[in-house]
């Protein structure tokens, strides 16, 4: 019995020094956990500080560089000129041979743009007179191997005289005379002499109403003393074709009578028109 009661006693004071050393254990634990967590907490501390000036920092940098202003002029590429100043149309749905495209269209007068401007040009033709009576455009070739015909039947009363002076009997005077004066009857058809195209239509107080063709070749025809003038400017006339008729003479002209004016002209330099007379 004391055996087994120094045993207890034994044991009791065993549990009570292991029950003490346990508490102190613990005790250390605690402490060792709570010196962790405040280093810990120091440490992430400082980590977020850090983070924070960083993130400061990048922001600054970013702000700055968005508000710098280039140094240098930016020119665009030739390539890009060109393409912004002559952009590729789209293809023209429809199109025969794939290829075109709108500009082509834009650029290509329509079909009924030419034919309305053709019947345009028929009409302001036809309202100057010059009608189903007008020639179409010929090939003017006169040359001084060319002949004309007369614009008119008759005797020359004048004739051409640019190296000596002649007398005129109206003007009871002498002068030199550029061209020929053919005796005619009143409202007599007046031809044209040869193939030409009418230069000018116009009054002159000497020779009345007159008409110059262009024959070509810088050869030039007028005649004068017309009436009911029929040819139009910039038509063009075939030999033989009416150009007006012949009228009462000038004042100039009133002692010699009824007559027709004719003068030709070379390089602005008047000749003998007779030389040229079939």
């Amino acid at each position: 019995m004391d055996i087994f009661i120094k045993i207890l006693h034994s044991f009791l004071n065993n549990q009570s020094r292991f029950g003490k050393n346990s508490t102190e254990v613990i005790n250390v634990k605690e402490k060792v956990n709570q010196m962790f967590k405040d280093k810990l907490f120091l440490v992430m501390l400082v980590l977020g500080l850090l983070t924070i000036v960083a993130a400061a920092g990048v922001f600054t940098v970013q702000r700055g560089k968005g508000n710098e202003t280039n140094p240098y002029l930016e020119v665009p590429q030739p390539e890009m000129i060109a393409q912004e100043t002559d952009p590729e149309l789209p293809p023209v749905a429809g199109a025969s041979d794939g290829t075109k495209n709108a500009k082509d269209i834009i650029q290509a007068p329509s079909q009924t743009a030419v034919a309305k401007n053709e019947n345009q040009g028929n009409d302001l033709a036809a309202e100057a007179g010059a009608g189903q009576n007008a020639a179409e455009a010929l090939v003017l070739n006169f040359n001084d191997s060319s002949k004309m015909t007369w614009p008119v039947r008759g005797n020359v009363i004048l004739d051409y005289s640019m190296d000596q002076t002649i007398y005129f009997p109206t003007l009871d005077q002498y002068k030199c005379n550029p061209g020929i004066v053919i005796q005619a009857d009143v409202s007599t058809p007046v031809e044209a002499p040869a193939n030409g195209k009418v230069l000018e239509v116009g009054v002159s107080d000497e020779i009345g109403s007159y008409v110059v063709l262009d024959l070509g070749n810088e050869y030039k025809a007028t005649c004068g003393q017309l009436k009911e003038v029929c040819a139009v400017e910039g038509e063009y006339l075939k030999q033989g074709q009416i150009m007006g008729y012949v009228s009462e003479p000038t004042k100039y002209y009133s002692v010699e009578g009824v007559n027709v004016f004719f003068e030709l002209q070379h390089q602005d330099k008047t000749v003998d028109p007779l030389n040229f007379m079939e």
